[in-house]
Formats: C-alpha cells, sequence, structure tokens
C-alpha cells in the first residue's frame, strides 16, 4: 500500500496508452519518404520513452546501418543521421498528426484506476516525453483529457525525463509535494526521474522500458492494471 499520497502523475505511452502502433504507423510512412526500409516493432520498442528525437535519430541510425541500405551503390557519406534528421522530423511530425490515436488502445484497468484516483480527489497531472501537442490529442482521442488537471510534455521544460526538472515542475503546478506525489510510469525513464525528485513511483509491468524487465527497475509498487494500485491515506 502506499500511503500519505496527495497527487498523481502518469506517463502515457506504456502506461495508460499503448502507441506501438501508432509509432509504427508514423515511422514507416517517414522512412518511405526517405527511401529507407520499415522499421519493426520490435526495434520502436527498444527506443521510444525519451522523446520523439532520440526516437527517430535512432531508428534512423539503425535502419542507416543495415546491411540492405550499405549496399547500395547510390549510398554516400552525406546520406546520414544528422543529414536526415530534419527532414525525418518534419515529415513524422505531419504523418503523426495525422494518425495519432488511430492505431493505438487504452490498457486495460486505466479508465478504471483513474475514475478512482479522480473519486477520492487527487489532483492529477499527465507528463510525458511525448511532444505536447501530441499528447494532448491522444488523450482527447482516446476520452482521457477530463482526468487531468494539467498536461506537460517534452518540450513542456528545458529537459526531459530522467531528468527530475519535468517531476518537480508537475509537483508546483499540483500544489504538491514530490514526497506526496505519486509518479506512475512504464519504464526506467520514470523511476530514475521519480527517485531524483523525491516521488513515490509506481511501475505498470506491460509497457515498454526498452525491451528490459519492468520489474527490474525499484520502485515502491510494481502492478500490472493501473487499478490495481492500493493508496492508502
Amino acid at each position: 500500500m502506499l500511503g500519505g499520497i496527495r497527487a498523481v502523475i502518469v506517463d502515457l505511452d506504456g502506461t495508460m496508452v499503448d502507441t506501438l502502433g501508432d509509432f509504427e504507423e508514423a515511422l514507416n510512412r517517414t522512412l518511405a519518404d526517405l527511401d529507407l526500409p520499415q522499421v519493426t516493432r520490435t526495434l520502436i520498442e527498444r527506443t521510444v520513452g525519451k522523446g520523439s528525437e532520440h526516437l527517430i535519430r535512432a531508428v534512423l541510425a539503425h535502419q542507416l546501418a543495415l546491411p540492405e541500405v550499405t549496399g547500395l551503390a547510390n549510398v554516400c557519406s552525406a546520406r546520414n543521421v544528422d543529414s536526415l534528421f530534419d527532414p525525418a522530423w518534419q515529415r513524422y511530425q505531419h504523418y503523426y498528426r495525422r494518425i495519432n490515436g488511430q492505431f493505438s488502445a487504452v490498457y486495460p484497468g486505466v479508465v478504471e484506476g483513474l475514475h478512482a484516483m479522480q473519486a477520492r480527489g487527487l489532483p492529477m497531472a499527465c507528463l510525458t516525453n511525448k511532444p505536447l501537442a501530441f499528447a494532448q490529442g491522444l488523450l482527447q482521442a482516446k476520452s482521457l483529457d477530463g482526468f487531468f488537471g494539467c498536461v506537460f510534455g517534452g518540450d513542456s521544460f528545458e529537459r526531459k525525463k530522467p531528468d527530475p526538472l519535468p517531476l518537480l515542475r508537475t509537483c508546483e503546478a499540483l500544489g504538491s509535494t514530490p514526497a506526496q506525489t505519486l509518479m506512475i510510469g512504464d519504464s526506467q525513464n520514470d523511476a530514475q526521474a521519480a527517485h531524483a525528485a523525491g516521488c513515490p513511483v509506481a511501475l505498470v509491468t506491460y509497457g515498454y522500458n526498452h525491451g528490459e524487465p519492468v520489474r527490474g527497475v525499484k520502485a515502491d509498487a510494481h502492478v500490472d492494471r493501473i487499478d490495481q494500485l492500493v493508496l492508502g491515506r
């Protein structure tokens, strides 16, 4: 049981919504425009979670290193991650806006868990490394926006999780102290940020966590569904 909780911060991708399908669709449309091979869900799962910029750079680096790409006669040294990032980022944003939420699904237990915390009068914020506009659009598409008094994305602050700054700023916005603000996430990023900020943290077991088992990450609780969280007074 987690006691003394007065507010809650919830991650988005891999915690509330399975968005691998959205990432896959937007990335593959982007890669097609750049004449690069399609990406696998396994690679996306390993690289997602540190912001869209990191995801695109990691995917570009991986795809450019594939034998079927390096073996092409028309490949030149100028065709690298740095030179392709800007056009990839522009195309990715274009496609993601168009498909946001269409290839994703809310995890079981999320709505029930949020309702339970809302019924207790706990102020809630969504904090994600996803760009704010994408996060707001996804929450609206999945009818989750009504649970949160504030939403912050990876471009809302100077630094992203696992830096503690976003959590500290979110606690300020909620009017709560870190020690009384529960972070709910799915990865080591969320846990590291919470530990550094002084927030208790609960991790769901079904998320991404860079392809590693999340039960190996230190947390105050591990749950298979958000509605399994037990918050004491």
